[in-house]
């Protein structure tokens, strides 16, 4: 007997549509496994769908108070605390020296797209530092995405943005920091080495990051002298942190571009606390805790701990200095 064959379904099958996947979530981290970003023809065409982003986020942003909004949105610090080569890049849009503080308000829908693209060009970027360094690669390509990651970064707040890209950096500067270095590199076919311009910008945001976002100061001086930094604009960012001189801080900051103002932004709030102390301490007795603590935006256990304050507290009332009976 035969067999009779299945009749198969004659109704019209639904077509499905294509996914839609974001270009810079396409390839994975290479320290997990992704190993399509080790190709160089990869690496470049993934770095102009990164640019071609960022270029798109600022469009988007509108004038340069949005766009350094939407950079302080991204910021991690919130809750707490040129040369004439191939492919050069542009300049990154300079975010005003003195940022307007952000307040609370309702997240709109632009605003909160406008946060996601920008967290996915840092992801990326992340994706192709890492694709950069095990593929060992070190020529003008890759200095210019470091010094993208690192401005970019900056302007950010993001750390581990910027800082791992100016440590790969200043590694090529050590490696070419000599004249017969960068010859021997030439004779390798190595042009990664960093132009002079390049070298001091790259050693100056890690003085800065060293004094203001981690507090060594010691350690920023000793990186300056190592690396033969001159630099009189974070000289004087280093002599005001020092002295705690608030007016020395604020008028240097105002002098220095957009990067840098950046970098600063890390110690003003402990610059700005210790100027608010030193301003009670010489003119006044005592004052209330409330009011204290309101003007410093510090607890009275903060300031004790993080800033070395001496003062008696006595009944709601911080004793400054005792007066002297006649």
């Amino acid at each position: 007997m035969q067999r009779k064959q299945g009749r198969g379904y004659s109704g019209h099958l639904p077509r499905l549509k294509p996914v839609e996947q974001d270009p810079l979530a396409e390839y994975g981290l290479p320290s997990k496994g992704e190993k399509r970003l080790l190709s160089p023809k990869v690496q470049e065409s993934y770095y102009t769908q990164i640019t071609a982003r960022y270029l798109a986020f600022c469009t988007a942003a509108g004038d340069r108070d949005n766009l350094q909004k939407q950079f302080a949105r991204l910021s991690l610090t919130g809750g707490d605390s040129k040369s004439s080569r191939p492919s050069q890049l542009q300049p990154l849009p300079s975010p005003l020296l003195s940022p307007s503080p952000q307040t609370e308000q309702p997240a709109a829908h632009p605003d909160s797209e406008q946060h996601q693209h920008l967290s996915q060009i840092l992801s990326a970027l992340r994706k192709l530092r890492e694709a950069l360094v095990a593929s060992n690669r070190r020529d003008h390509f890759a200095v210019q995405v470091y010094l993208f990651s690192a401005r970019l970064g900056i302007l950010a707040s993001a750390y581990e943005t910027y800082y791992p890209a100016l440590l790969q950096l200043l590694r090529w500067r050590n490696r070419h920091g000599d004249v017969a270095a960068a010859a021997a590199a030439a004779n390798d076919n190595d042009d990664g080495a960093l132009t002079s311009l390049e070298r001091q910008e790259v050693v100056g945001y890690l003085v800065l990051d060293a004094a203001c976002r981690r507090g060594d100061l010691a350690g920023a001086y000793r990186l300056r002298h190592e690396q033969g930094l001159r630099d009189g604009r974070v000289d004087g960012a280093l002599r005001a942190l020092a002295a705690d001189n608030w007016v020395a801080w604020r008028r240097v900051r105002r002098q220095v571009d957009g990067y840098r103002a950046r970098l600063m932004d890390f110690a003003e709030a402990r610059v700005v606390v210790l100027h608010t102390l030193k301003a009670f301490a010489r003119a006044y007795h005592s004052v209330p805790l409330g009011v204290l603590e309101e003007q410093t935006g510090c607890a009275w256990a903060d300031l004790k701990e993080r800033f070395g304050v001496g003062w008696e507290l006595d009944a709601g009332n911080v004793v400054i200095r005792k007066v002297k009976g006649r």
